[in-house]
């Protein structure tokens, strides 16, 4: 078996997430502890009592989805003493911070200190109402481009996440992203929604947020990686002296999930993944990008005895 760890992105977020670990394992406990610390700030209360509409904002689900994924990690390698040896790690968006913090690259203190400031610089690079994002279903990734060229002259809405065959995420001012939302429609999108979601990540608007990240990777100490992680922003292992410039480059450029995934299918010969973190989004993607690999998905006790069974 040769297998690869991957970590979900935002999105991924839910009310009570990662409560069964943190209640069944001292390690999990111990997790959301030293985010509270890092952070100065109760985020262990949010994550289990808080209100959905607070969680959801950036500064607050990052290091929330983080922390769960973390918290999966720690208990599969010190509770349930598994020695972890995968070709690789990745992670969407967000979960390329966590997938860093896997392989030992960055320190779980370091790491949710960085990702929260992320989130706290995306929400705040444009004013809020102005940007927007969109799934485009059912058309090609070279149709979404098309679309997106055809509705905006200077990249006002561009493709931010290609999740899968026939899914591509887009992002950019409101009024681009409307005009291509039926632009995809008439050229034969099965769907084409608005998402949720505060900013327009991955896009152009994002580079003064990721001019401002830069300086806060000199606050982290980084160090050499364990494994290979594969990087959003090209699909291919990032050496450790690269490490800082593809996480820059990743806040303002389309996450390339789908090659990814292809890459550590087809390239590294990674047969199993298992998705470490709340949720099932990558199981999903994974699926429809490559036939015939495992996937696993895991946050609970009893998900994670799978995963650990597996590897023994």
């Amino acid at each position: 078996m040769k297998y690869a760890l991957v970590f979900p992105g935002q999105g991924s977020q839910k009310i009570g997430m990662g409560q069964e670990l943190f209640n069944a394992f001292p390690i999990a406990k111990s997790v959301f502890e030293e985010a509270d610390d890092a952070l100065n700030f109760n985020l262990t209360r949010l994550i289990f009592e808080g209100d959905e509409n607070e969680l959801v904002l950036t500064q607050n689900s990052q290091p929330a989805i983080l922390t769960v994924s973390i918290a999966a990690l720690r208990v599969l390698t010190d509770e349930m003493n598994v020695n972890l040896k995968p070709e690789c790690s990745a992670g969407h968006s967000l979960g390329e911070y966590t997938a860093l913090i896997s392989n030992g690259v960055l320190s779980f203190w370091d790491g949710i200190k960085l990702v929260r400031e992320r989130g706290r610089l995306m929400q705040e690079a444009i004013e809020p109402g102005k940007g927007a994002m969109a799934a485009i279903l059912g058309l090609s990734s070279e149709q979404v481009y098309e679309v997106c060229k055809t509705v905006s002259q200077d990249n006002e809405c561009q493709p931010a996440n290609f999740n899968a065959p026939g899914q591509v995420v887009i992002s950019g001012l409101n009024s681009a992203v409307e005009n291509a939302i039926n632009e995809a429609k008439a050229k034969g999108a099965k769907r084409a929604i608005k998402l949720s979601v505060s900013a327009p990540f991955h896009s152009k608007y994002m580079a003064g947020a990721a001019d401002k990240l830069k300086l806060e990777f000199k606050n982290c100490t980084w160090n050499k990686s364990k494994w290979p992680v594969i990087a959003n922003v090209n699909a291919k292992p990032v050496n450790d002296d690269e490490i800082q410039n593809a996480l820059y480059k990743q806040t303002f450029s389309p996450v390339l999930w789908e090659d990814s995934v292809k890459f550590m299918a087809n390239d590294l010969g990674v047969d199993t993944f298992f998705e470490l973190g709340n949720g099932e989004v990558l199981n999903g993607l994974i699926k429809r990008i490559v036939k015939g690999v495992n996937i696993k998905s895991a946050s609970t006790p009893s998900k994670l005895e799978e995963i650990a069974e597996c590897l023994r």
